[in-house]
């Protein structure tokens, strides 16, 4: 394993989420910056999304193959026409690619897309809360 004081680079980290674009098909972009410089650290974030909000398994699939992005969903298969009251949350592990302005910042964007939701009287809004996401450090680096 490099040495490196995982407990400094974890301290102080700050994490930031912001949605890009209007409407129903948006991006997901996740900020992360650590305590300290990471050395070659992977860096990842977990996120649970609510079942207002999700990411479609094909165009993660399209992005990956083009090398767009990484990430994991589960569960892998999805019902993109299920409208908000009928889904369920998924967990999205992303990973975060080093920003080249900063070496102890990381950062990456998802694709996510909104759901319907029931019909309401009186409002054309509904409302999806995003929690802040776990951030994971891998340091340990091998041979094989």
């Amino acid at each position: 394993c490099v040495t490196l004081d995982v407990q400094a680079a974890c301290r102080d980290t700050s994490v930031t989420q912001e949605l890009l674009k209007e409407g129903f098909h948006r991006d997901l972009l996740v900020k992360v910056e650590l305590g300290e410089d990471a050395g070659g650290c992977a860096v990842a974030a977990q996120m649970r999304l609510p079942p207002g909000i999700y990411v479609d398994p094909y165009e993660l699939a399209t992005l990956q193959q083009h090398n767009l992005t990484k990430a994991v969903l589960f569960p892998d298969v999805i019902d993109v026409e299920a409208p908000e009251y009928s889904a369920r949350d998924l967990l999205l592990l992303l990973f975060l690619e080093p920003d080249a302005r900063c070496s102890r910042c990381f950062r990456a964007a998802v694709p996510v897309h909104a759901r319907y939701h029931r019909p309401a009287q009186g409002t054309e809004e509904a409302l999806v809360v995003l929690e802040s996401p776990e951030v994971l450090l891998c340091c340990c680096h091998s041979e094989i």
